[in-house]
């Protein structure tokens, strides 16, 4: 860059003094300082913009590698799976031909389905004191009724 100095500064200074003169010196210095810190964050934002097109062409290529992978994925995915379709409708017609074209049909098994059944069984509710039955207003008042002591 510019390579100025103490000694260039003060030269440029003492010229800027004669010529502009001591009282509109201290107004072209504002101004000068004003332009130059414009100028500054007209720079840096140009290299912010410059950063972001960088790091968007790069997260394109990094989104055209993914879908590619991804396609691969799926490419490779289907084959299987018609592979697959393929061999099952072998077996499955192999198996037609065996079975003599006999189809079974499905009976239900027969279980009370209509009726909660709780996971915890009998046995155990019995031993640890399970209530099975709900209690009535009088039964509980008569049951959890503090007993009197003679």
């Amino acid at each position: 860059m510019l390579d100025i100095g103490v000694s260039k500064i003060a030269i440029i200074g003492a010229i800027a003094l004669v010529v502009i003169g001591p009282e509109r010196l201290p107004a072209v210095a504002r101004t000068l300082g004003a332009l130059l810190a414009r100028a500054r964050s007209y720079v840096a934002d140009v290299k912010a913009e410059v950063n972001r097109s960088m790091e968007l062409d790069e997260l394109k290529k990094m989104r055209d590698t993914v879908q590619g992978a991804a396609q691969d994925v799926e490419n490779t995915i289907q084959t299987h799976a018609s592979d697959f379709e393929k061999s099952w409708s072998e077996t499955t017609l192999a198996a037609v031909e065996v079975s003599t074209n006999v189809v079974p049909y499905y009976k239900h098994p027969g279980k009370h389905w209509r009726l909660k059944q709780g996971a915890t069984p009998r046995w155990y509710k019995v031993r640890q004191g399970f209530r099975t039955q709900a209690l009535s207003g009088a039964a509980r008042v008569a049951r959890f009724r503090p007993r009197k002591f003679n």
